[in-house]
This record gives structure tokens, sequence and C-alpha cells, in this order.
């Protein structure tokens, strides 16, 4: 059985827990809902550092990325500002940056506690899941639609996925929605219908394997949860 730790201990580490979450509740609204960063305000400051500006724009839109300006009009200002193939891979640049400072200060953040919460033994079964599915995990999260990469990288650093599978995963996995997102951007500055009706067709595709992919992933975690308890249990 699981050994819980002391209730004074619980409780900090919930109290822990629950300002963590909270931060993010907060960062999600001011940037996500309520767009308080001003997306025209940094292209401008983008494309005023000359020759470094596709540089600039992996750190800036990574750090943005990572307190939940959505990375669709990220990766959108890439394609407006860089094109559609160099905007391809400065937004894919920007995305595994936001996947390591999420995971980093994920891990900062919540690992310890969680751990602390689910007992040495769940701990353990979900450090052997992360060994041998962390790295598709991240990978099939990507092609999830509407997932936010930003929180879903939060959750994974606080789980302990290493910072390795998180950088091939996030890397693997944004392929097909960095084109989308940045082709789109790119369409509406060259006024190219074509380049906006393949994203388009690429979405959709992504979208309709990431669906498929969630749920085979889901059940194929309830079968192992399963098998785990009864052999906890016999």
């Amino acid at each position: 059985m699981d050994e819980d730790p002391a209730p004074a201990s619980r409780r900090r580490h919930i109290a822990r827990l629950a300002v963590f979450a909270l931060f993010l509740v907060v960062m999600f609204y001011l940037l996500a809902v309520r767009h308080v960063v001003n997306i025209e305000d940094v292209r401008a400051a983008v494309v005023a550092t000359g020759p470094a500006a596709p540089l600039t724009y992996i750190v800036l839109s990574a750090v943005l990325g990572a307190i939940f300006v959505p990375g669709p009009i990220l990766a959108a200002s890439s394609g407006l500002l860089f094109g559609p193939i160099l905007g391809v891979f400065v937004t894919l640049g920007a995305t595994v940056g936001t996947a390591v400072v999420a995971s980093l200060l994920g891990r900062r953040a919540g690992r310890d506690s969680a751990r602390a919460l689910l007992g040495a033994s769940r701990a353990e079964r979900i450090d052997a899941l992360i060994q041998r599915y962390g790295l598709w995990a991240v990978v099939g999260q990507r092609f999830v639609p509407g997932l936010s990469d930003a929180l879903a990288s939060y959750a994974f650093g606080a789980f302990g996925v290493p910072l390795w599978q998180m950088v091939v995963g996030a890397t693997i996995g944004s392929v097909p929605r960095a084109f989308v997102y940045t082709a789109l951007g790119a369409s509406i500055g060259n006024r190219s219908p074509v380049l906006a009706y393949v994203a388009i067709g690429v979405w959709c595709v992504t979208a309709v394997a990431g669906a498929v992919a969630a749920r085979h992933g889901f059940r194929q975690w309830r079968a192992h949860d399963g098998k785990d308890s009864e052999t906890s249990t016999s």
C-alpha cells in the first residue's frame, strides 16, 4: 500500500499545487482570453532587430507561448514575417522552446508535490509508463486539436517527463501544426488561396489523426491501469 505523507506535509503539497494552478489560470486568462499582449507590437519589435529577427522571434515566441499567448497567433505571425518556408522553421523552433520552458517550470513547481501526493508506488508506476511511452505521449498530444501545448507541457514537466523526450516529442509532433498556422499567416501576407487551402487540408487530416490516436491511447492507458490495479490487489 502507498504510504500517505503526514497531514501537515500533505496540506503543504496541496497548497503548492493550488498556487501553481492558480498562477496558470491567471496567466491563461490574461494572455489567451484578454489578449493583454499586442501581437502587432511583438512583430514590430522583432522586425526592429534586423537580420537577427528569426532568432529573436524564436526566443520571444518561446517565452510568450509558455505564458499562454495562443500558439496559432504566434505561428501565423511567423508566416507573415518570414514567409511559408523560413517561417515554418522559426515556428518549430519557438514551439520546441515553449515546450522546454513550460516543462522545466512544471517540473520545478509541481513534480515533488505531485509525487508526494501520489505515493511511492503510484509514482514508480508513472515513471515506468513515462520511460516506455513518454516520448510518444508528447508526440500524440501535439496532434490533439484544441489542447494547449503550453498547458500540456506544464503537466508533462510536473509528472517528470525527461527534457529530451519533450524536445524530441515536440519537434516531431509539432511539424504539421507549425506548417498549418505558419502557412495560413503567410497566405494572408501573400494573398495565396492555394496555400491556405493546403494548410486547411493538412489541419483537417491532423485533427482526425489526433482524435483517433488520443482515443486509442486512452483505451491503452485504461487497460494498462486496470492490469496494474488487479496486480496490486492480488
